[in-house]
């Protein structure tokens, strides 16, 4: 959603800009192009940072690459003597790029090891969840994160699969979810794994706690004027997107019955989207992964 981003955004001259999801950077190529301004580029991919040290070589003198998560912001800018942001961008969940390198694990499409990981050098793959996580743990991960109404199912037959050998490889899960579900079988749209898969995905990254953490952090970030521009592909990240931006939106909160304020708060944050914002027709029909996006911004007030 470039130009949405860039719309909502707002980059202008000697401002400073955060983008808390670099990925190949592309969003990020577009503020440096737009506005004369410095750029703040965060990732935990390594593979990330290097492809968007190639992409932003001809604005290295206004950018600084940095390997962390979003939710770090704060450390970071403090590192770098920065106080305030004049916007900060998140594309969240998984990269493109991510999804369309066959051994990182993340897509059923190619059988591969089964990792997961967005930073490939710390912590648990998504083949020591289904072969270390309790049969009430698992089930709990694929209702949680992924909406699966057979995730009770498709957890007992992992536990009993795993007491034969471990689960290892992608295209062996994908399979026994197949096999685990009613009708998993027959063609359809959607396929069987796809909600197994982003809920493993979401609890070996910790994308939700990052999203509240981040989300939440990055808005005391902001200078007055300041603007967040958020784009979300599923509804538990956006859910909680909405509700961070709705609250921090607020005025009093004093019970109705009371004649004068006493709680003294004031909002934080003007809500610049009342509706989340789709993607076009067009670029939907050239990027069918923009299809599920959802684009919401605020400004600090």
């Amino acid at each position: 959603m470039p130009a949405e981003v860039l719309h909502w955004l707002q980059p202008k001259d000697g401002g400073i800009y955060l983008d808390g999801t670099l990925g190949g950077a592309g969003h990020s190529r577009l503020i440096l192009e737009t506005a004369d301004c410095r750029l703040i580029g965060l990732d935990r991919d390594p593979a990330a940072l290097e492809k968007a040290a190639e992409v932003l070589a001809p604005y290295e003198d206004r950018v600084s690459l940095q390997h962390a998560t979003f939710d770090q912001a704060a450390e970071v800018l403090r590192q770098l003597e920065i106080e305030f942001l004049d916007g900060m961008l998140l594309d969240l969940g998984v990269s493109s790029h991510q999804l369309d390198t066959p051994e990182r694990g993340f897509s059923f499409r190619h059988d591969a090891p089964l990792d997961m990981r967005m930073n490939p050098q710390a912590g648990m793959t998504a083949a020591d969840v289904v072969n270390q996580a309790e049969e009430e743990e698992l089930a709990r991960i694929f209702f949680e994160y992924g909406e699966e109404r057979f995730s009770r199912r498709i957890a007992r037959r992992i536990v009993a699969r795993r007491e034969d050998a471990p689960l290892t490889r992608t295209g062996e899960l994908a399979q026994l979810v197949k096999q685990a579900v009613p009708g998993g079988n027959k063609p359809g749209r959607i396929h069987p794994a796809t909600r197994v898969f982003q809920a493993l995905r979401i609890h070996v990254n910790q994308e939700l706690d990052q999203v509240r953490n981040g989300v939440a952090a990055g808005i005391d970030l902001l200078r007055p004027g300041g603007r967040m521009v958020v784009i979300s592909f599923h509804s538990l990240e956006d859910r909680i997107v909405k509700q961070l931006f709705r609250d921090k939106s607020k005025g009093c909160i004093c019970p109705p019955k009371l004649p004068v304020c006493q709680c003294h708060q004031v909002p934080a944050v003007k809500v610049l989207t009342r509706k989340g914002v789709k993607a076009g027709a067009t670029e939907v029909e050239v990027n069918s992964r923009s299809r599920s996006a959802v684009l919401r911004a605020i400004e600090r007030c």
